[in-house]
């Protein structure tokens, strides 16, 4: 029974599913789990398995004191291949470290292992590149792997050769080219991707695409003779973020682009039709100024290059993103089923993220699941007269991550059908057995002739005579969503006597064409008015105190942040994370610094407008921020880089405002996502200290910093 309240060290008990695949026959599960390593500096996965009819639970099959991720199964399914870093960490002290070093090597730490799942049996080490090798597609026969490393060759780069005297080899880095770095990776311009063919057996392996690009995403044609892939093989590619489809023959090597067109557009997730004639994928295409496009589902006839986009009247994002400082966002997938009859893939609607089919002959669009709910990582087999048998993460606004299977009709389904799905496992049962969580309300409100949809997560302090402080929550993107996944910040702010506010402004996913488009050229004023609209209406409604409210956000929710706090001084605090306050920096620097994220947000660079990104920049109206304000940013974020919040606290504190710099050390933007687990548990209690000090306990001075916290 549920009997206390969440703690911000509950986070270390956490065990989230990150990948999950179905066995040929679709009689078991294999998925890997994630878990806080003991020291809770870091994480561990393990791989585990469970029947897919729930006749007996599911079981850990590796130990999982390293990482061990993605299983795929063979296409007999009597081995798993799975993706580990075990033999670097074996290693250490040994052959694998450096000598009198107990370090694991840097690179090549993850290799690909096979598990004898049908035979029984140890993981044997299948590939020993000397670089990580980061995807796995078995070939159609099981006799080859097709695998992603940075590798060019199979031997390892010899250290150079330093007498006595001589001075380090030159570490300055020389940069031709945009998209240098990435978040959470560091520098990439000299790290492409390849693809690789590994003999299943022998571990034999041979490099099958070559060149300064990065290939991905590899799926084997039926036949076994091609390999689709996602790269970005196109002149001047660090100047957009254009992506292709592309062919590998394996008999030639020979590599052709099959996605069409030119230009400013995206394309994944290849997938191909059971006879080999198609290629399914999400993706865009025709972008142009002044328009944000949703991310559709296509499908490329292979021997004309014929495309066809299969739901473009559906009005649906292929490609959402929906936000959870639990579970990261999982890649995007699509499945042929019914024997090539239909098309399965995920989208959000009314905030929860469904599963989706479409026919192909006829466009009928059919929606299979009914929430509320996230729906994430889906896998799926072939099942019996043309049917499917579907395995994913699910989650919802008040449950953790966990693995369930569902079945799928080959015909079309009627009224109010919907597929159900059944729990595989119950990974944080036991450990959140006892925590109370708070159900959110679903609300709607209307701003400038739209509706705007929210979700209101009420504290059990508040009562209709003494209502609870409120905090309001703005999600990242600005083109992601808020929906029915679990948030644990907002559970620990509801158990400290704050009611919680989020909504999906003007320009989140998931509310077709016109809204994903209608902040174009407009992040701070509009949106705000649509935020603010809904605690207007709680307001009104009687169930927040109107005195006492504080705002947060990150990454584009910190920009909102810090853009209402210079518009407005109704609120008691604000807390902005990893946050844009100056757009010219912004667009400039960092991962995406460059021609095309100002042109997609903005309809013009900001060498064509200077005075538009001022105008548009938090930072601009600093003068005006008089709100206590936390200003949080991790030293090695890419996307959002730190000086956005160095130049405003330099403002702030120069104006000897009410405000404190909240450093990261060691992270990147995915701080409160999938940073070390100590440093998300301390993020958790500083912006909970913060909001209880300012909203609850009603302070206007800055709280004392504990050096001891912990």
């Amino acid at each position: 029974m549920a009997t206390r309240a969440p703690r911000p060290e509950d986070l270390y008990q956490l065990r989230v599913p990150t990948n999950v695949d179905l066995s040929p026959d679709g009689r078991h599960v294999a998925f890997s789990v994630k878990s806080v390593a003991p020291d809770k500096d870091g994480y561990r996965s393990s791989l585990w398995v469970a029947p897919a009819d729930g006749s007996s639970e599911a079981r850990q099959i590796t130990v999982g004191s390293t990482s061990d991720t993605t299983p795929r199964w063979s296409p007999d399914g009597r081995t798993l291949a799975f993706l580990s870093d075990r033999a670097a960490i074996l290693q250490a002290g040994g052959g694998g470290a450096k000598p009198g070093s107990s370090e694991p090597p840097k690179e090549g730490r993850t290799q690909v292992w096979l598990l004898p799942f049908a035979d029984g049996g140890e993981a044997r080490q299948l590939t020993d590149l000397p670089k990580d090798v980061g995807a796995i597609d078995w070939s159609p026969d099981g006799r080859r792997l097709c695998v992603v490393s940075g590798a060019t060759s199979t031997e390892p780069e010899k250290p150079r050769d330093r007498r006595p005297g001589d001075p380090p080899a030159p570490d300055t880095r020389l940069i031709d080219r945009l998209g240098y770095q990435f978040n959470g990776a560091g520098f990439i311009h000299d790290k492409f991707q390849h693809l690789w063919l590994v003999d299943a057996t022998t571990g034999g392996s041979e490099l099958l695409t070559r060149g300064d690009h990065h290939d991905r995403d590899p799926r084997w044609s039926p036949d076994g003779r091609r390999v689709a892939f996602v790269s970005d093989r196109h002149p001047n590619a660090d100047l957009g973020w254009r992506t292709d489809i592309h062919l590998v023959d394996i008999g030639s090597r020979n590599v052709t682009q099959l996605s069409p067109g030119r230009g400013r557009q995206s394309w994944g997730a290849p997938a191909w039709s059971p006879d080999g004639k198609w290629i399914a994928a999400i993706g865009t295409r025709g972008w142009k100024r002044g328009e944000i496009q949703q991310a559709s589902v296509w499908r490329f006839r292979l021997r004309d290059g014929r495309a066809e986009d299969l739901i473009a009247d559906a009005d649906l994002e292929a490609a959402a993103a929906m936000n959870s400082d639990l579970l990261g966002g999982g890649e995007a997938s699509l499945h042929w089923i019914g024997d090539g009859r239909w098309i399965m893939f995920a989208a959000p609607v009314g905030g929860s993220q469904e599963l989706w089919r479409v026919e192909l002959d006829g466009g009928r669009l059919e929606r299979l699941t009914n929430g509320p709910h996230h729906l994430s990582r889906l896998a799926s087999a072939a099942a019996s007269r043309g049917g499917a048998r579907i395995a994913a993460v699910r989650a919802s606004a008040n449950e953790p991550p966990d693995v369930v299977v569902g079945d799928v009709p080959a015909g079309r389904m009627t009224g109010d059908d919907s597929v159900g799905l059944r729990p595989l496992s119950r990974l944080m049962g036991d450990a959140w057995a006892d925590i109370r969580l708070v159900t959110p309300v679903e609300r709607w409100h209307e701003v400038d002739g739209r509706r705007i949809q929210g979700w209101f997560i009420e504290s059990p302090a508040s009562t209709k005579r003494a209502p609870a402080p409120v905090i309001l929550e703005i999600h990242g993107g600005p083109g992601t969503l808020y929906g029915s996944s679990l948030m644990w910040e907002w559970q620990l702010l509801a158990s400290s006597g704050i009611s919680v506010y989020a909504c999906n402004p003007r320009g989140s996913q998931g509310y077709g064409r016109e809204f994903l488009t209608a902040n174009m050229a407009d992040w701070g004023d509009g949106p705000m008015r649509d935020v603010m609209g809904g605690l207007d209406a709680l307001i009104a409604d009687g169930l927040v105190d109107a005195e006492r409210m504080g705002v947060t956000g990150g990454s584009y929710g910190g920009y909102l942040t810090s853009w209402i706090v210079g518009h407005t001084d109704r609120f008691k605090a604000a807390v902005t994370c990893r946050s844009v306050n100056d757009m010219v920096s912004q667009m400039l620097s960092g991962d995406i610094g460059g021609p095309t994220f100002g042109l997609y947000e903005y309809g013009v660079q900001p060498w064509e407008d200077w005075d538009l990104y001022r105008r548009h920049s938090p930072l601009t109206y600093a003068t005006e921020m008089t709100t206590p304000l936390l200003i949080q940013h991790s030293e090695k974020d890419l996307r959002c880089t730190i000086t956005q919040a160095e130049e405003l606290f330099a403002v702030l504190r120069s104006l000897r405002r009410t405000v404190r710099l909240m450093r990261v050390p060691e992270e990147s933007h995915e701080l409160t996502r999938s940073g070390t687990p100590f440093r998300r548990v301390d993020n958790l209690r500083l912006i909970h200290e913060w909001f209880v000090h300012f909203l609850v306990e009603g302070k206007t001075a800055l709280p004392r910093v504990n050096p001891k916290r912990g």
